[in-house]
């Protein structure tokens, strides 16, 4: 009986581990196309440092002045504003498949409900503040 058991651990092991070595061999193969790509890049491409080659390069114009400029903060706000609720509505897609199992539908939707609440005082929170207002 003993060694039965040992058979079927040793046996589900193996099946364990077959299955993470295909996800293994998957990482090495790619990690080496990845090597590949960069060493056969690196031997083909012609080098010739030129000074023109090493200037800073932007959008076709030479670099002229310094290279410092204002940015209005009020645009990172924006586009933090929009992060966090991007963020947050992915959490959209895993509630909406959980609240269709059986069992979990009531206290899933009080659950969203308070989640949807603390984004509405944000919002809230940034619209009294003043940040939503393009000026």
């Amino acid at each position: 009986m003993r060694e039965r058991t040992v058979e079927v651990a040793a046996q589900v092991a193996a099946d364990y581990f077959q299955s993470y070595s295909v996800v293994g061999l998957l990482a090495v193969v790619g990690v080496l196309f990845v090597g590949v790509a960069f060493g056969a890049g690196r031997l083909l491409r012609p080098v010739v440092p030129t000074p023109e080659k090493l200037l800073t390069y932007e959008c076709g114009v030479d670099p002229v002045g310094e290279g410092w400029a204002h940015t209005q903060v009020r645009y990172y706000v924006y586009a933090f504003l929009y992060v966090i609720f991007a963020v947050d509505s992915i959490f959209l897609f895993p509630w909406a498949t959980v609240f269709a199992a059986p069992g979990y539908g009531a206290a899933t939707l009080v659950e969203m409900f308070i989640f949807l609440g603390f984004l509405a005082v944000g919002l809230l929170y940034a619209y009294k503040k003043g940040v939503l207002t393009w000026t």
